[in-house]
C-alpha cells in the first residue's frame, strides 16, 4: 500500500485549520527572501530614496556562521531582535556565560537526540528533575532581562535542540498547554512529532530554495509561529509566491 504524503501541517499554535505545506513553504521562502521598502538618506543623497532591504532576519541570522565566542554570540541575538544598549549588551553576555553549564547539562541528557526525536517523557513533569525540559525552563527562567536575545544565541549553536521563543510566541503556546507538561516547549515537541512526515516534506521542498542553509524542523516551527503570531505571515507568504514566479 502506497503512503500518501502529508499536504497539510497540523499546527494548534499557528491557526485552527491545518496549513497547507505549500503556504508553509511560501512563508518560510518570503521569510528567507522576502523584502521591503526602506526611505534611505545619506550624506551623497540628503533628500533620500527608496531602497528594497532584507523584510527579516534570515540574513541577519540564520545565514551567519556559529559565534566563536560570546561576543558573536551576542551579535547573532542582535541580527534577529535589534541592537542593545550597553547595559542590554552586558546582561546578554554575562546570561550566556551564567548558562553555559546549564546547556551542557541539557546537551549530555539528549544525548545527541535532536529535539524532535526526545521521548515525551522528556517534556514531562513526571520524569523531573533532569530532564531536557526541566533544563529548558530553567534556562528560559535565568536568561535575563533580555531572554529573545539570549535564547536566539543558544538556539543558533544547537539548533536543533534548544528552541528559540520570544515573550510574543511563549504567550500564544500558553493556552495549549497540556497537564504535566514541563513548560512551552512540550507544546512545539508535541507539534513536531505530530507532524513528522509534514516537517520532513517541508524540508525537502526547501533544500534547493535555500540552499545556503538548511533549517532545522525546529526552526521552521519558529518561523512558522512567529510569522503568524505577529500577523506578518500573509506578508511573509506573498513575498515567497513572488520570489517563486520569478525564478
Amino acid at each position: 500500500m502506497t503512503t500518501r504524503a502529508p499536504t497539510a501541517l497540523t499546527l494548534p499554535s499557528v491557526g485552527p485549520e491545518p496549513l497547507a505545506l505549500d503556504r508553509a513553504h511560501d512563508a518560510v521562502l518570503g521569510y528567507a527572501r522576502g523584502l521591503r521598502w526602506l526611505r534611505f538618506r545619506s550624506p551623497g543623497v540628503p533628500e533620500g530614496r527608496w531602497t528594497q532591504v532584507p523584510a527579516f532576519g534570515w540574513s541577519r541570522f540564520d545565514t551567519r556562521p556559529a559565534g566563536e565566542n560570546l561576543d558573536a554570540d551576542v551579535l547573532l541575538g542582535e541580527g534577529l531582535h535589534g541592537r542593545l544598549d550597553p547595559a542590554g549588551w552586558h546582561a546578554v553576555h554575562d546570561a550566556l556565560a551564567a548558562l553555559a553549564p546549564r546547556v551542557d547539562e541539557l546537551e549530555a541528557r539528549a544525548g545527541g537526540r535532536p529535539f524532535w526525536e526526545l521521548p515525551d517523557e522528556e517534556l514531562s513533569v513526571l520524569g523531573e528533575p533532569g530532564t531536557v525540559g526541566a533544563l529548558l525552563r530553567r534556562i528560559g527562567e535565568d536568561a535575563g532581562p533580555r531572554p529573545a536575545h539570549v535564547l536566539a544565541a543558544l538556539h543558533h549553536r544547537r539548533p536543533d535542540l534548544v528552541p528559540h521563543l520570544t515573550r510574543t510566541t511563549r504567550r500564544t503556546l500558553l493556552p495549549l498547554l497540556e497537564e504535566g507538561d514541563s513548560g512551552v516547549e512540550a507544546v512545539v515537541h508535541r507539534e513536531l512529532r505530530a507532524n513528522e512526515e509534514g516537517f520532513a516534506a517541508l524540508e525537502a521542498a526547501l533544500a534547493e530554495d535555500v540552499a545556503e542553509v538548511r533549517p532545522t524542523r525546529l526552526r521552521l516551527h519558529d518561523v512558522l509561529l512567529w510569522l503568524a503570531t505577529t500577523l506578518r505571515f500573509a506578508h511573509a507568504e506573498n513575498e515567497g509566491r513572488r520570489v517563486r514566479g520569478a525564478s
